[in-house]
């Protein structure tokens, strides 16, 4: 079974040293990569999308199809000559791509790192990158407005998590569920609220949840649904000296 943590624990850097990054012509990496990292035995599918955001800065997202993942969005995108350096904060370990953009800005080669193990991986790019905006839901009621609790127990495992939902100015309202088991990183998330049930989608990574709030408006009880498996999960609403430690 495919656990929450295990899907946060990809991170990308692609990084070269900085004698070789002054020979280089820099080229601009925008648009939609695909490729594989040829770890033993098989091929890692990997998608990167480099774009940039309104501030005029390139920004990114990862994604993995074989492993569900989709549009996590990357801490860090910097470019230096033909070399892109990109962070993805998405668990404990750090996955470290060094690579080197082609001369024609079709393709990114090189080594791949985790936990000192290496792979090589080869991007080509296919298009325009796609990177979809973060998700915005209609409002919801403002007893499930905050931050909530919650620890999904997998076996032997206790993996705690972090829910925050928030009604916007524009009408709209937003959210991020985060793992404190993994890097701490905040992934959006969808809301749909139906009287005191609320249906909580997770896209980038396959995930969704289904609770229902108690009378007393203290507890979500539900059921968190990855892949196959469907394990209950109750929410409980932070009180201000909660803490993540």
């Amino acid at each position: 079974m495919r656990l929450f943590t295990q899907m946060l624990l990809l991170a990308a850097l692609f990084l070269l040293p900085a004698p070789f990054l002054l020979a280089q012509t820099a080229v601009d990496p925008s648009g939609h990569w695909e490729g594989t990292i040829q770890i033993p035995n098989m091929e890692m599918k990997i998608e990167i999308d480099l774009a940039k955001n309104s501030k005029g800065e390139l920004a990114g997202t990862f994604g993995s199809a074989p492993q569900n993942l989709k549009g996590l969005p990357l801490s860090t995108v910097a470019v230096e000559g033909r070399s892109v350096r990109l962070v993805l904060k998405a668990g404990k370990e750090v996955s470290t791509f060094v690579g080197v953009l082609s001369a024609d800005g079709k393709s990114i080669s090189g080594d791949a790192s985790q936990g000192g193990e290496s792979a090589p991986f080869y991007l080509t790019r296919t298009g325009d990158a796609r990177i979809a905006p973060a998700p915005k839901s209609p409002p919801i009621g403002k007893e499930l407005e905050g931050t909530w609790n919650g620890t999904l127990d997998v076996g032997e495992r206790h993996v705690r998590l972090v829910l925050k939902m928030a009604n916007q100015p524009d009408g709209t309202a937003t959210g991020t569920i985060v793992s404190l088991e993994g890097s701490g990183m905040e992934i959006p998330i969808a809301m749909t609220q139906k009287a005191s049930s609320v249906t909580i989608d997770v896209t980038s990574v396959g995930i969704s949840y289904v609770g229902v709030l108690n009378a007393e408006g203290t507890e979500l009880v539900g059921k968190w649904t990855e892949g196959s498996a469907v394990l209950p999960l109750t929410f409980r609403r932070a009180v201000a000296t909660e803490t993540k430690n």
